[in-house]
């Protein structure tokens, strides 16, 4: 199964409180921290709920 690379790019002070769970849920607390996940409906629509806070990267196995 394929994998995504989710980078945090951007600071959640000042985020909307369930923005801020998203992150933390997808295991980021620091900028430029990253976290390897697999690729599935769930992580893709969270990602895509903070998608102005975070980076996505695909990874070739």
């Amino acid at each position: 199964m394929a994998k995504i690379k989710v980078t945090l790019i951007r600071s959640t002070i000042g985020a909307v409180p369930k923005h801020k769970k998203t992150v933390e849920a997808l295991g980021l607390r620091k900028i430029n921290s990253f976290n390897i996940h697999q690729d599935n409906a769930a992580i893709r629509g969270m990602a895509r709920q903070v998608c102005h806070l975070v980076k996505v990267e695909e990874l070739a196995e």
